[in-house]
C-alpha cells in the first residue's frame, strides 16, 4: 500500500484538532484565532499531549501562502476610498499610537536588556492591534452601532496600511543594519514610488477589464482570475525587492475598487480562513512553555506595556484630534491588544534570523493575555470615562468639549486642504508615472532589443522615441495641466498672483525631469537639445492634441476610481446633518420583521427614539430623505442619525420582530406554504375588484402569481389587474388560509 505523504497527514492532524479546539472557543465565546493557536500548540514540536506534525518544512509553506490570503483579503476591505473616507481625526491617532507604541517597545526591551534588533522588532509587534479580535468583540457586545466604533475602524484602517509599510522598512533595517541612513530613506522613496505606480496603472486598467468581461466572469472565472491576479503581483513585488505580503495586500486593495471588489472579497474569504488557520496554527507550534514559564515577568510587563500603553497613545490622539474624551476613552480601550500583524512581524525577524526565538512565544503570549482582556476593556469603558469625568476639573471638561466643537466646526470646512491635496496628488502622480515610463523603457525595452541582436546606436533611438511619445500626455499634464478649482481659490483668497509661481515652477520640473531622463539615453549635450526640442513640440505645437489625450487618460482613471461617487455623494450628503454630539449610522432590515412594510408615520420612529432616518439605500436605489409614506423592507440599508442612547434602543427595536407577529409566527411555524387554486365565481367578494383591493396577501399571507382566464395565462400579474368571472387564480402561500377563501 502506497504510503500517505507527509504534508497530507499533518494537515489533516492540525485541521482535525483546528476544528475539535475552535468549536470549543466558539462555545466559550472567545475568539477563534485563540483556538487557533491553541491547536498549533497542541499539535506542535513542544508538547507531547498529542500526535505531532512529521514535516514542520510543509506546514510552514502553508502558513506562507496563508499570509499572502490574509493580506489580500485585507486589502479587500482596504480600498483607496476607503482610505480617502478615513478622517484627519483616525489618521492622526493612528500615526501617533504607532509612533509611540514603537518608542514604549523599543524601550521596554532594551530596559529588559534586549539587543537592539530584538527592542526595535518588540516595537513594531505591539505597534498594531487585532483587527479580527476587535471586530469581533465589537458585534458580540451590540457597539457596532456606537459613535467610537467609526473612529475604531477608521484607526484600523490606517494600521493596516502602516503595519504592510512597517514590514517593508524592518526587513531594510535588518538586512542593513542601519537605522537612520541613506539606504532606508532609499527604501521609503523607492517604496512610495511603487506603491503609486501599481496605484495607478491598477486603478486605470484592472476595472475597465472587468467591466468589459463582466458578462464572461462566473463565479469560478472570478476567483480564479482574482487569485492569478494576486499571485502575479507576489511574484512581481517579490522581483523588485518587496515581500510577498506587500504585493497581495496591493492587489487586494486594487482590486477593491472595480466593480467585482465585493464578489471577490465573497469568493476569496472561504480560502483566505482556510490558509490563514493554517498560519496561526503555526504560529501555536511555536508556543514553547519552557520560554514562557521562563520569561512569564516579561510576559507580564509586556502586555501591561501594550494595555496602558495603547490606551493612553489612543485616547491622547484622539482627544488632540478634536474627539470627545468618552470617544477618545472608548477608542484607547477598544484598540489595547495585538493580533494577526504581530505575528506576522514576528515571523518576518525570525525569518531574516535577525531576533531571538524567545520573541515569538512571547508575542503569542502576550497577544492571548491581550485578546482576554479585552471584551472587559471595552465593557468597562464608560465606567472608566464617567469615573475621569468625576475626578477632572469642571474647567478642563469644558475645555475640552469646547477643542471638540471647534475641530468639528473647522473640519466642516475642507475645501480649501482638499483642492491643495489633489493639486499636489496630481503633481506627484505625473511625475511618477514619467519616471516609471523612462525607467521601463531604459531597463526593460533597451536591453530586450539588444537581446535582439539590434544595433546600440538604432535600438536607443527607438527606445528614447517610444519614451518620448508615451510620456508627452504627461509631461504636457504636469507643465501646464489646469486644476480649476484650485485657481478659483486662489483668486478668491486674493493669491491669483500665486498660480503663476506654481505654474512656472512645474514647467521647471517637468523640463528639469525631462531633461534627466533623456540622459540615461544619449550624451548629455543631445538631451539638452532634445530636451528643448520636446519643449517647443509638448508646450506649443501639439499643446491641444496632448492635452485630449491626457484627458481621456485622467477621465478614464477618475471614473474607474470613484465607480460609486453618487453613493459615496448620498452618503455624505446626510452625514452632514449629523451635529457634533450625534452620529450616523447604518442598520439592515430583517426580512422578518414585524415593521416592515409599515410607513414610517405610523411607526413613530422620531417621537419613539428621537433618531432621524436620512437615507434608505434599497439595491441600487437611494431614498434620500425619505417621506411619511415610505415603508421600511426587508434588507434595506437604514442609515439613521443620533445619540449613543438614542441608537441602542432604536438597535434594539430593528432586532426586534414585532410585537403583533409573534402569534403569527408561531402559526406560521406550523402552517404548509404551497401553491393552490382558487375560482372566481359569481358569489365570490374578490369579483371586479383588483387584486390590492382583494387583500389576498394579507389574508393568505401570499401571492397572486398567475391567472388563467380564458385559455390564457397571465404570470406574475400587476396589483391593479381586475379580476373576473371565471378566472382561476393561482396563488402561493399559506395552504390552510387559501382553501378558506370564500
Amino acid at each position: 500500500m502506497q504510503n500517505l505523504p507527509s504534508m497530507i497527514s499533518d494537515l489533516a492532524l492540525i485541521l482535525g484538532t483546528a476544528g475539535l479546539v475552535t468549536l470549543i472557543f466558539k462555545r466559550m465565546n472567545q475568539p477563534i484565532v485563540l483556538g487557533y493557536l491553541v491547536a498549533g500548540f497542541l499539535v506542535g514540536p513542544k508538547t507531547s499531549i498529542f500526535p505531532t506534525i512529521v514535516g514542520a518544512e510543509s506546514i510552514h509553506l502553508w502558513a506562507e501562502i496563508g499570509v499572502i490570503f490574509l493580506l489580500f483579503a485585507l486589502g479587500l476591505e482596504f480600498s483607496f476610498k476607503k482610505l480617502f473616507r478615513v478622517g484627519g481625526s483616525a489618521s492622526f491617532t493612528a500615526i501617533l499610537e504607532i509612533s509611540l507604541m514603537m518608542v514604549f517597545g523599543y524601550t521596554s526591551g532594551r530596559l529588559l536588556g534586549w539587543s537592539p534588533m530584538d527592542s526595535l522588532f518588540l516595537g513594531g509587534i505591539l505597534s498594531i492591534s487585532s483587527t479580527s479580535i476587535i471586530i469581533r468583540t465589537i458585534e458580540e457586545l451590540g457597539f457596532k452601532n456606537l459613535k467610537f466604533v467609526g473612529m475604531v475602524f477608521g484607526v484600523l484602517v490606517i494600521e493596516d496600511l502602516v503595519a504592510v509599510l512597517l514590514m517593508v522598512l524592518l526587513t531594510t533595517v535588518a538586512l542593513t543594519r542601519d537605522f537612520a541612513g541613506t539606504q532606508m530613506l532609499g527604501a521609503i522613496v523607492k517604496l512610495s514610488f511603487f506603491l503609486s505606480i501599481w496605484f495607478v496603472a491598477g486603478i486605470f486598467m484592472l476595472p475597465s477589464f472587468l467591466k468589459r468581461t463582466q458578462k464572461l466572469l462566473t463565479e469560478e472565472t472570478v476567483l480564479v482570475v482574482a487569485v492569478g491576479l494576486c499571485l502575479l503581483m507576489v511574484v512581481f513585488a517579490t522581483t523588485v525587492g518587496f515581500s510577498s505580503a506587500l504585493g497581495a495586500f496591493i492587489m487586494g486593495s486594487i482590486l477593491a475598487e472595480t466593480i467585482e471588489g465585493e464578489r471577490i472579497h465573497h469568493l476569496v474569504a472561504p480560502i483566505k480562513n482556510l490558509f490563514s488557520a493554517v498560519f496561526f496554527i503555526s504560529v501555536g507550534m511555536l508556543i514553547d512553555p519552557h520560554i514562557i514559564a521562563t520569561y512569564w515577568k516579561e510576559v507580564l510587563i509586556l502586555s501591561a506595556v501594550v494595555i496602558v500603553g495603547k490606551t493612553f497613545s489612543v485616547t491622547l490622539g484622539s482627544v488632540l484630534a478634536g474627539q470627545t474624551l468618552k470617544t477618545a476613552v472608548q477608542s484607547g480601550m477598544s484598540l489595547a491588544q495585538i493580533g494577526e500583524f504581530s505575528f506576522i512581524i514576528a515571523t518576518l525577524g525570525l525569518n531574516l534570523k535577525v531576533i531571538s526565538e524567545k520573541m515569538y512565544p512571547l508575542a503569542v503570549a502576550v497577544s492571548v493575555i491581550t485578546a482576554f482582556t479585552t471584551p472587559y476593556m471595552l465593557r468597562s469603558s464608560e465606567k472608566v470615562y464617567a469615573f475621569l469625568e468625576k475626578i477632572l476639573p469642571a474647567k478642563v471638561i469644558s475645555v475640552l468639549d469646547t477643542y471638540s466643537v471647534i475641530s468639528f466646526s473647522m473640519s466642516g470646512n475642507k475645501e480649501w486642504r482638499e483642492q491643495v491635496r489633489a493639486y499636489i496628488v496630481k503633481v506627484l502622480l505625473n511625475s511618477v508615472v514619467i519616471v516609471a515610463i523612462f525607467l521601463f523603457m531604459a531597463r526593460v525595452f533597451l536591453p530586450f532589443l539588444l537581446e535582439r541582436q539590434m544595433e546600440e546606436g538604432p535600438a536607443k533611438l527607438l527606445s528614447l522615441s517610444v519614451t518620448l511619445i508615451l510620456s508627452a500626455p504627461f509631461l504636457w499634464a504636469l507643465a501646464f495641466g489646469k486644476t480649476k478649482q484650485f485657481e478659483i481659490l486662489m483668486v478668491e483668497q486674493g493669491k491669483g498672483s500665486h498660480n503663476y509661481v506654481f505654474l512656472v515652477s512645474r514647467i521647471m520640473l517637468a523640463v528639469g525631469l525631462l531633461g534627466a531622463m533623456v540622459a540615461q539615453f544619449v550624451p548629455l549635450m543631445w538631451a539638452v537639445g532634445i530636451t528643448l526640442w520636446m519643449v517647443v513640440v509638448v508646450g506649443y505645437v501639439l499643446s491641444q492634441r496632448l492635452r485630449d489625450i491626457y484627458q481621456w487618460f485622467e477621465n478614464r482613471f477618475l471614473s474607474n476610481l470613484h465607480d460609486d461617487v453618487r453613493k459615496k455623494q448620498a452618503r455624505k450628503s446626510s452625514r452632514a446633518l449629523a451635529p457634533w454630539d450625534a452620529h450616523i449610522t447604518e442598520f439592515t432590515v430583517p426580512a422578518e420583521g414585524g415593521y416592515v412594510g409599515v410607513p414610517l408615520h405610523a411607526l413613530s420612529i422620531r417621537e419613539k427614539f428621537g433618531v432621524t432616518i436620512a437615507l434608505i439605500e434599497r439595491g441600487r436605489r437611494r431614498l434620500t430623505a425619505p417621506g411619511r409614506n415610505e415603508c421600511l423592507m426587508p434588507f434595506d440599508q437604514v442609515h439613521v442619525i443620533g445619540t449613543d442612547e438614542q441608537l441602542l434602543k432604536f438597535k434594539l427595536f430593528m432586532e426586534s420582530e414585532g410585537p403583533d407577529t409573534s402569534e403569527a409566527v408561531k402559526e406560521e411555524n406550523h402552517s404548509e406554504y404551497s401553491l393552490e387554486q382558487y375560482l372566481i365565481g359569481e358569489a365570490s367578494p374578490y369579483l371586479d375588484k383588483t387584486i390590492r383591493e382583494c387583500g389576498l396577501r394579507e389574508s393568505t399571507r401570499g401571492l397572486v402569481v398567475g391567472i388563467e382566464r380564458a385559455g390564457r395565462r397571465i404570470l406574475n400579474p400587476d396589483s391593479t389587474e381586475v379580476l373576473k368571472k371565471g378566472d382561476l387564480l393561482w396563488i402561493v402561500g399559506d395552504r390552510e388560509k387559501i382553501l378558506q377563501l370564500e
